[in-house]
């Protein structure tokens, strides 16, 4: 069975963050994850496909990811003809922030951004071009006072622009995203128990007291996607779980995720990841450190 590398990331207590600056010809590093934050920044990688969790990306010429404590991630040479990445990557320690200084109402930006890490993000061309300049300074500084400033005011910068898109499903990286509302928190516990079953509208519709078509706009309003988007989500993300993880057959994994036919669950999933299911399988396995 593949494995990932579990990397010790080089942070000593007393440190802040560690960062490595890299000139290299293509993409070679692992799957792997590792109990620190990580900003990775890249250019020159058009063509290059990014892997988070159970995210499949393929780049543009820059990228700058945030990937959470925990998260398995790897990039991978695709289709990157360059022969010249640049590549900046920035480790955090994930006691670097405390609550008692997160939960202050001016920190919120940044509690919010550094609470969808734990699914990965990745920011958009306005925020990456903000930071660019203070990211390749910082590849070049010593440790310091003021680099650990800088490398703040980064995060808070990005923080701050919302030009960011979460990655990973919530329910493959094991990391649930905050939830306001208890009515929608009540329909997502209901769905994240029934995926495997038919769900009904007029049963969610029944659970928060709503007409179906209410209750449409309402998640709509609330999570910013349909609530069959939300289903087929939860779906893919525990057929992902098991792509990665178990030796079950494609059509085995479809009919335990609540797919009625193998036709559908390959359509849906090719329209959410970009690849089949069985080319998600191989990448991965791919990717992965074999033990």
């Amino acid at each position: 069975m593949a494995q990932l590398i579990i990397e010790i990331p080089p942070i000593s207590d007393k440190d802040c963050y560690y960062i490595q600056e890299r000139y290299k010809p293509c993409f070679n590093y692992p799957l792997h994850k590792h109990d620190a934050y990580e900003l990775n920044f890249v250019e020159h990688c058009a063509g290059a496909r990014r892997i988070v969790g159970d995210s499949m990306e393929i780049l543009g010429d820059y990228d700058l990811t945030l990937v959470g404590c925990n998260l398995e991630h790897v990039w991978e040479q695709h289709e990157c003809r360059s022969g010249t990445l640049h590549e900046i990557t920035i480790q955090m320690p994930s006691n670097l922030f405390s609550d008692a200084w997160l939960n202050r109402r001016v920190m919120e930006p940044l509690k919010d951004m550094l609470d969808a890490s734990k699914v990965g993000i990745a920011f958009g061309m306005k925020a990456i071009m903000k930071v660019y300049d203070r990211l390749c300074e910082l590849a070049q500084s010593e440790p310091s006072l003021h680099a650990a400033q800088t490398m703040l005011n980064v995060l808070l910068d990005l923080a701050a622009s919302g030009d960011y898109h979460t990655l990973s499903s919530s329910r493959y990286s094991h990391a649930e995203l905050p939830v306001t509302s208890r009515r929608i928190q009540k329909l997502k516990d209901y769905i994240d128990s029934h995926y495997h079953e038919e769900i009904r509208m007029e049963t969610l519709s029944d659970l928060i007291n709503m007409t179906p078509n209410a209750l449409s706009r309402f998640f709509k309003q609330r999570t910013n996607r349909s609530i069959s988007g939300y289903i087929n989500e939860v779906r893919i993300g525990q057929a992902t779980l098991l792509l990665t993880s178990s030796a079950m057959t494609v059509v085995e994994i479809s009919y335990k995720c609540g797919f009625n036919t193998i036709s559908n669950f390959n359509r849906i999933f090719k329209s959410v990841k970009g690849v089949t299911p069985t080319e998600f399988r191989e990448s991965y396995k791919k990717n992965a450190y074999l033990i």
